[in-house]
């Protein structure tokens, strides 16, 4: 059996199907936005926000998210059943299972 999936790209503003369009990144009183836009929409936008660009002052660039993928977790650089073994052994109240405790990492971290 086989699938088709078929992704569309729908103007945000007119609700249109395009096959030609753009995500449009703009920042107003501190809150960023992005807008999905035809080429048409998209030049009508800046048309409309070009005199004020204009006539306004640069206040640096706004941060625009990139879309990354999750980096990995870093590989711990401690054994965690040494560290319980020696949390026990050094009086601190620890489990069996679960997360350790900041405070008993960095004792350990200090006495190694």
């Amino acid at each position: 059996m086989a699938k088709k999936h078929i992704t569309q790209l729908i103007d945000d503003l007119d609700g249109t199907v395009i096959d030609d369009g753009t995500t449009v990144h703009f920042s107003l009183e501190g809150r960023a936005y992005e807008i999905d836009l035809s080429e048409d929409n998209a030049e009508k936008l800046r048309d409309a926000f070009r005199p004020f660009i204009a006539a306004g002052r640069t206040a640096g660039s706004a941060h625009v998210p990139l879309r990354r993928a999750s980096r990995p977790r870093a590989v711990p650089t401690r054994d965690l059943v040494d560290v319980r073994s020696w949390a026990e052994k050094n009086g601190f109240a620890i489990s069996d299972r679960g997360r350790i405790s900041e405070s008993i990492l960095t004792a350990y971290d200090a006495a190694h």
